[in-house]
């Protein structure tokens, strides 16, 4: 199946439909698993359509024992020693917000410099 191919609702849809398959395959009902995870039947129904909150998922993933499945998902990305190297220092904290923030800052001085007594 390629999820590139499908829009964002089919992939969910795709995603609540395979976890319907867990639980069938573990030979559960959705109460069971709706109940252990904290939520209510009607909203577990909806997870499997593809109408579920990501932290809904990771938690009935945990109860049906593939929360390994996360790390296929979206693996851990690691960087050679080499490119961590010339990363140290450099490392981003934060996403940048353009010029908006820059013309921010430079306001900001601006105001700072004018409070200065």
């Amino acid at each position: 199946m390629n999820f590139n191919d499908m829009s964002d609702q089919a992939v969910a849809q795709e995603l609540g439909r395979r976890i319907e398959l867990l639980r069938l395959e573990r030979n559960l009902t959705q109460q069971v698993v709706a109940d252990e995870v904290g939520l209510s039947r009607v909203s577990y129904g909806r997870l499997e359509k593809g109408e579920a909150k990501l932290i809904n998922v990771i938690a009935v993933l945990r109860v049906l024992g593939q929360l390994h499945v996360l790390g296929q998902l979206l693996p851990e990305t690691v960087f050679s020693p080499m490119e961590q190297l010339k990363l140290q220092g450099k490392q981003r904290k934060r996403a940048s917000g353009g010029q908006r923030d820059a013309a921010e800052h430079a306001l900001q001085i601006e105001n700072e410099a004018e409070l200065d007594w």
